[in-house]
């Protein structure tokens, strides 16, 4: 496991970018796994910079998005894929079809999920999968459980996740209750992973994720088990480790 120690938010959001820079560099049609949340921002911001100053080329890229609510359409200002459109996608020259987010109107959720992992599968294995860390350690909507759901599945959440959630909502109400996500064996397919932290409020997830033992009750906690993990975070996130 490789630990980036930045100063502060914009340092970590500029390590994590260079870090996908590079591998847009070095390989033009590579496949990146995406999330959205707060944390990521920053990098996009910095990566749509780039492109705009023409060093980065998105043509040939290919992206998959962790997790996407039900029951909201992509034209639905809280929907994961309006968030990848507004912060990212919009931005630079990588074509729509070229990026997925699982369908939360989709009248078959579970037939949602078998495609969504015939889809991922089909563009051979994820080159960089970016993670952030939910405060009770969820990765995607993996939430705190008995086991490590395996494949791309629906998922009840939690009141911890649903009340974190809620201010990006009128209110609390408002925020789904379900949604669709990668599951454990999907994230760990990916040949590398890069997991963004930030904030003293994460310190103690983080300690538990990557010193703790591996447990489903801390799903990031899986991650010790991955051969090429990278962690970016600014000193508050990684003051425990």
């Amino acid at each position: 496991m490789r630990i980036y120690r930045t100063k502060d938010y914009d340092a970590m959001s500029q390590k994590a970018a260079e870090i996908l820079a590079a591998q847009v560099t070095l390989k033009p049609d590579c496949v990146l796994g995406l999330a959205t949340g707060s944390t990521p921002i920053g990098t996009y911001r910095k990566l749509i910079e780039w492109y705009e100053a023409g060093i980065l080329d998105f043509s040939r890229v290919h992206t998959v998005n962790l997790d996407e609510y039900m029951g909201l359409p992509g034209t639905h200002d809280q929907s994961y894929r309006y968030f990848m459109q507004h912060n990212l996608f919009d931005h630079i020259n990588i074509p729509r079809e070229s990026t997925n987010v699982p369908d939360g109107t989709a009248a078959d959720a579970q037939a949602e999920c078998e495609r969504y992992e015939r889809v991922i599968a089909g563009l051979g294995r994820v080159s960089i999968q970016v993670l952030g860390m939910g405060h009770n350690g969820h990765i995607g909507f993996n939430e705190p459980a008995d086991h490590f759901p395996l494949d791309t599945h629906p998922v009840d959440l939690t009141d911890t996740t649903i009340n974190a959630n809620a201010r990006f909502f009128a209110s609390r109400d408002e925020v789904p209750r379900r949604a669709i996500t990668m599951g454990i064996r999907t994230i760990l397919r990916a040949r590398r992973i890069l997991v963004v932290v930030s904030g003293e409020d994460k310190a103690e997830i983080v300690r538990k994720a990557f010193t703790g033992p591996v447990t489903p009750q801390v799903p990031a906690s899986v991650l010790q088990l991955h051969p090429n993990v990278t962690l970016v975070g600014d000193e508050a996130a990684l003051s425990k480790l």
